[in-house]
């Protein structure tokens, strides 16, 4: 495990990761994108397990985006098996290990065995609380601030809100993510500099650190050394230094 680089616990309490790069990582090695999709979930491990270590309480982690869905069958297929089958195969760990799994998103539109393993699975982990893993499936930051309104308008039309009551509090509290603090520092790896639709509401003042390794890549070491360095930055949330 990362060695503690947080001993005074400065570091941020909720890290968020775009995990990106594991088909650019497949592609230098001559193999499927499936191959470095398959490498990049052994790697969640790695990463959850270091969490404790460094003050990481809350991990989020970017697995599947509503845009994702116009990459080839193919590759989405075999995304939607590698899910199912890390659930068969982690959950009995990561029960053990104390980790708490939620997953965020839409889940409309996944398969329903998928649906009740992922249900099953967040209710196995109820109980937990020495991490807190969500794992985005199947989303994104518009999908989800645009359900949250309409869940909103319901209530609304029912009586049980009314516009005066509409505040960003009163949305936060219909987002996918009402169960967590918003992320104090967002990575993503592979070296591309952008957000690609995650966590647009939660992550209004969150730190954000781009990395070049690509995911397969992404060791506990790297990650916490990212996270040690999180508390050496000022955060003012739009105020100005005493």
């Amino acid at each position: 495990m990362a060695k503690d680089l947080n001993p005074e616990h400065t570091g941020p309490g909720h890290v968020a990761i775009i995990m990106d790069g594991n088909g650019r990582w497949a592609q230098q090695r001559n193999r499927p994108r499936l191959f470095g999709h398959h490498a990049g979930a052994k790697r969640v491990r790695e990463i959850v397990n270091a969490c404790p270590d460094i003050g990481v309480k809350y991990l989020t982690i970017f697995a599947f985006s509503t845009e994702n869905w116009k990459r080839t069958q193919t590759e989405v297929s075999g995304l939607m098996r590698l899910f199912r089958r890390y659930i068969e195969r982690e959950a009995r760990d990561l029960l053990e290990e104390g980790v708490r799994v939620r997953f965020i998103g839409d889940r409309m539109k996944l398969d329903a065995k998928l649906v009740t393993l992922m249900d099953n699975l967040e209710l196995l982990t109820s109980n937990n609380d020495r991490v807190h893993l969500t794992i985005a499936l199947n989303y994104g930051g518009r999908d989800e601030v645009t359900r949250a309104a309409k869940k909103m308008a319901f209530e609304i039309e029912q009586g049980r809100l009314t516009h005066k009551d509409v505040d960003a509090e009163t949305l936060a509290k219909f987002l996918d993510t009402q169960f967590l603090p918003d992320p104090d520092l967002v990575i993503r790896t592979s070296g591309e500099a952008r957000i690609s639709n995650f966590l647009l509401w939660q992550s209004a003042y969150a730190e954000y650190e781009f990395v070049d390794t690509l995911w397969p890549d992404f060791s506990a070491e790297e990650f916490g050394n990212v996270v040690g360095n999180f508390g050496s930055r000022e955060r003012r949330y739009g105020a100005v230094s005493a």
